[in-house]
């Protein structure tokens, strides 16, 4: 039987499983790393510690497995990976969820405009896009944009090492503010605006389509044959996708990882007027609608292991009962990294307000949990002003285990959400594409399907107290947007 291999380069840990042909995974490995944050606001990973995690990761994975046919990897998003002459990395790469380019960002929103951006690439400039961060090298690291050979994505980095191959898939390239999303190739204008060359950027591929093979002393490394092709891939988001059967025309699917995004699937290119959500090319050829929320999970993450020092979320989520839902006088603002979608502002934070004498650490942490639900329905609203009807959804990513973030989340929207079997996600997307791309399957959708394991309906009663304090909660960031911005004033004085 024929073996594939997905992977999934995320912030803080790479995941791989290896899948038969008919889809099953029968193996799964995790390697993690860690994250330097050298300055505030910044956030960098050495590329070479995410290549050591993937051999040792396809190590164990292959061991006793002679027939592994391909290999295809998901990634994180935007990140920008820069090579010299040689192919050696030039610095650390510099992550999606990095906010130095606030004043990249602010020139080319407000210099090149907003307009002539979305006409370039269908996306306006966020901090985290790829472009930026290669305008704040180009002024502020002179000496290492006059280096700079190869410029690509963190998941090609791995290919890279893998085949050789300078090369990218459009859905990640979509997000680097540097494709013609439309026209899926590279703009020409936005090239020129920030001083790279085509040369220097990746050929392009979609996301099934193989790239190479394996080069023979790095397959001989991993304990694999010499002709086992690599596809692709796709961005980390466009790949969970494909993982939990998100393709074709209005499907939608939440994840609640590190970051939250909500992708609504499309069969025909479509952008939102105010380009307040990213409009991005699909690994499965088509395209589709994505809102990125830079801290979702990671803010639970943040306030029981920081805050209240404790690893048992689920036995602080045992003290928020069902009557305290809709009730609770605190509310969360969950811009802990800035903030991507709706609002694209660097300078947010994170802010508790409505705090009283009898506040609870129960009704804090209830708080973020409603608060990362209200930022999600933030970006649902403006797909539904573009005529969009989101009924249902699907939910991945370690928040999803949390029955009771998932009423929450449920009820804040109305919708019912669908948690699929499987929780691989991204990497399931990639063993797919990688599927695909062998010959297994004619086209992605075919294989991308998702067996539902657990269904959650909203509460009516719930669905109207959240209705009341979702209005509220709208009002935070207006009132609070100047003063982000003086107090980041204050702290570059």
């Amino acid at each position: 039987m024929s073996y594939y291999i997905g992977a999934d380069l995320g912030t803080s840990s790479l995941k791989l499983i290896l899948c038969s042909a008919k889809g099953e995974t029968v193996k799964s490995v995790t390697r993690d790393y860690p994250v330097s944050y050298p300055k505030n606001g910044w956030s960098e990973q050495a590329p070479e510690d995410w290549w050591s995690a993937f051999c040792d990761g396809v190590r164990e994975l292959a061991e006793g497995t002679e027939d592994v046919r391909g290999i295809s990897v998901a990634g994180q998003m935007h990140g920008l990976v820069i090579l010299d002459k040689n192919g050696d990395v030039i610095r650390p790469a510099i992550l999606w969820n990095d906010g130095r380019t606030f004043r990249e960002t602010e020139y080319l929103n407000v210099e090149i405009g907003k307009q002539k951006l979305s006409s370039y690439t269908a996306n306006v400039a966020f901090a985290g896009f790829t472009a930026p961060k290669i305008l704040w090298v180009k002024d502020n690291e002179p000496e290492n944009f006059a280096r700079i050979e190869k410029i690509m994505l963190p998941k090609d980095y791995i290919n890279y090492r893998l085949t050789g191959v300078h090369a990218t898939d459009f859905s990640d390239a979509a997000g680097t503010l540097l494709l013609d999303v439309k026209n899926k190739c590279w703009s020409k204008e936005m090239l020129e605006v920030c001083g790279v060359t085509e040369a220097q950027m990746p050929k392009l591929f979609e996301s099934y389509e193989r790239i190479g093979t394996v080069q023979p002393d790095i397959a001989k490394e991993l304990g694999l044959a010499e002709n086992v092709h690599v596809i692709a891939g796709a961005a980390d988001n466009a790949a969970a996708a494909i993982g939990t059967g998100t393709v074709g025309e209005g499907k939608c699917n939440i994840s609640l990882g590190t970051s939250g995004t909500v992708v609504i699937s499309s069969d025909k290119f479509g952008v939102d007027d105010n380009n307040s959500l990213h409009a991005f090319c699909h690994a499965d050829g088509g395209y589709y609608l994505m809102a990125c929320m830079l801290s979702a999970a990671s803010c639970n993450k943040w306030f029981c292991e920081q805050i209240l020092n404790t690893e048992d979320f689920a036995a602080e989520q045992a003290d928020i009962s069902h009557d305290m839902l809709g009730n609770n006088g605190v509310y969360f603002l969950p811009y802990l990294m800035g903030e991507r979608c709706p609002v694209n502002d660097t300078n947010a934070s994170g802010v508790f307000i409505g705090l009283r004498p009898d506040s609870t650490r129960a009704d804090m942490l209830q708080a973020v949990l409603e608060g990362v639900a209200f930022a999600i329905r933030d970006n649902v609203e403006i797909a539904k002003s573009l005529g969009i009807s989101i009924k249902s959804s699907t939910v991945c990513g370690g928040g999803a285990r949390s029955a009771l973030w998932l009423k929450i989340i449920s009820s804040v929207l109305n919708i019912e959400l669908r948690v699929p079997v499987a929780e691989e996600g991204p990497a399931l997307g990639a063993a797919r594409l990688a599927m695909t791309g062998c010959g297994e399957y004619a086209r992605v959708g075919e294989c991308a399907t998702a067996e539902i394991k657990t269904i959650v309906k909203p509460d009516k009663m719930l669905a109207e107290r959240y209705e009341k304090k979702y209005k509220k909660f709208k009002e935070i960031y207006p009132n609070t947007k100047e003063l982000f911005k003086r107090m980041m004033e204050d702290d570059d004085d």
